[in-house]
């Protein structure tokens, strides 16, 4: 299998975790390369259900190697929560089959405690953020103030380090009703994580090239979605790293030219996750699949908001990321519905839109453009067994978003196991 990118071409919850872990079957490292804790992929698999926010869904496969590449930040704490709890479900996790970039940026309590009070002080025009600190984590990478996993072998340098930020938050949040925060026991709490961490942290990008090198086939898992990213997103109701697949590449130190196939993976319908526009959105939709049991965030637990397909998103993802093709999940969320829509074009004041506008005041001002096919209400998509035995018009339907994002549909999710994934030529 060549080198791969997994990319979102929505507003993330695609359902890249189960695109993953399919693909994982005929790759050799799954690497992370973006984002933090505040993303999550669930993937299941018989009666097991997993759900990792930082580590990759490779680990679930025991002969694979997995990194946590330079791009990702990195709640310590966090990730020892997530690998306690997937030890408790029977994987083993070990500096053999994980590997975490000594270049990477950590997300720390003041992050935290940062990031809320930030949101909190928006009021009405909140970003509707997870609370989880990466954006102020990515605030001191750009300000070259952060820590590094490298750092904490220099217990001066920490201490140092850790005393200025801390100072500077609580001056932040002096007038906040909040404790102080206190430079011993983050200390404590750091120093704790590190010594269960140091055996995992590497220089993972010359890692890399020797895989590539020896001939091993690399799949690296996006998290979130082209759409918030923080330059091609709905900014600012963005998340605060490269989500694209250019994103891949800078956050895992591989070359552009090392890549061999994007894939992008989008809903049948459209959801999202907090504040910021969303044109397809439709109340009675988000009802039907909440009443379901759909379409709940596997980090949050927040309803998700749910409406239908939007071509235009999805096709300017597909272009935006350079997609070679489209993996389409949650088909069987369509299933039992006399008339389905699409979204083919905007309209704004009176101009016909077939890309997203920059702006995100012009955003919520765009009316969607609907084209409807029937549904397949009596015949369910869910428990195929393969393309041709889908119904009819779910095989038109399939037919007619290639044409609209311009980029074939390759795989169909028609439930959320890993066998429920159909190929399609």
């Amino acid at each position: 299998m060549p080198n791969t990118i997994i990319v979102g071409a929505q507003w993330g919850d695609e359902g890249k975790g189960k695109i993953v872990d399919y693909l994982t079957e005929s790759s050799d490292i799954i690497v992370r390369a973006q984002g933090g804790n505040n993303a999550g992929h669930t993937v299941i698999h018989g009666d097991q259900k997993y759900i990792l926010h930082l580590i990759p869904s490779g680990i679930l496969w025991p002969e694979k190697k997995c990194v946590i590449g330079n791009g990702v930040v990195i709640d310590p704490v966090s990730l020892l929560e997530e690998f306690d709890t997937l030890e408790k479900q029977g994987i083993s996790i070990s500096p053999e089959n994980l590997a975490i970039s000594d270049r990477a940026h950590l997300t720390l309590p003041y992050h935290r405690s940062l990031d809320s009070h930030r949101e909190s002080g928006l009021g009405g025009k909140k970003i509707g953020t997870t609370g989880r600190g990466i954006g102020p984590t990515y605030i001191d990478k750009v300000e070259r103030s952060g820590i590094r996993m490298a750092d904490l072998e220099d217990q001066d340098f920490l201490e140092a380090r850790l005393a200025e930020k801390i100072n500077q938050a609580n001056l932040v949040m002096r007038d906040a009703d909040t404790k102080p925060l206190e430079l011993a026991t983050i200390k404590e709490e750091l120093n704790s994580a590190y010594q269960r961490l140091a055996p995992f942290i590497r220089e993972t990008t010359s890692f890399l090239h020797r895989q590539i090198a020896e001939g091993k086939s690399l799949l690296f898992e996006g998290a979130q979605g082209t759409y918030l990213d923080i330059d091609h997103g709905t900014y600012p109701f963005v998340t605060s790293s490269s989500t694209t697949a250019g994103g891949a590449c800078t956050g895992s130190g591989v070359s552009p030219r090392a890549i061999d196939n994007v894939t992008a993976v989008a809903k049948a319908y459209t959801t999202r996750v907090g504040a910021g526009p969303f044109v397809t959105e439709n109340a009675e939709f988000s009802d039907r699949m909440h009443g379901m049991g759909r379409e709940f965030g596997a980090t949050t637990g927040r309803k998700r908001r749910c409406g239908w397909f939007d071509a235009v998103v999805t096709g300017h993802g597909c272009r935006l990321n350079g997609a070679d093709h489209l993996a389409l999940t949650n088909l069987d969320g369509l299933d039992g519905i006399e008339t389905i829509k699409i979204c083919t074009a905007y309209r704004l004041k009176g101009e016909t839109l077939s890309t997203p506008p920059s702006r995100v005041e012009s955003w919520e001002d765009c009316e969607p453009v609907y084209e409807e096919l029937p549904g397949w209400p009596d015949t369910p998509t869910a428990g195929a067994q393969d393309i041709s035995s889908l119904p009819d018009n779910a095989k038109a339907y399939l037919d007619r978003l290639d044409d609209l994002c311009e980029c074939p549909v390759k795989l169909v999710g028609v439930g959320p196991d890993r066998k429920e994934t159909l190929i399609r030529n």
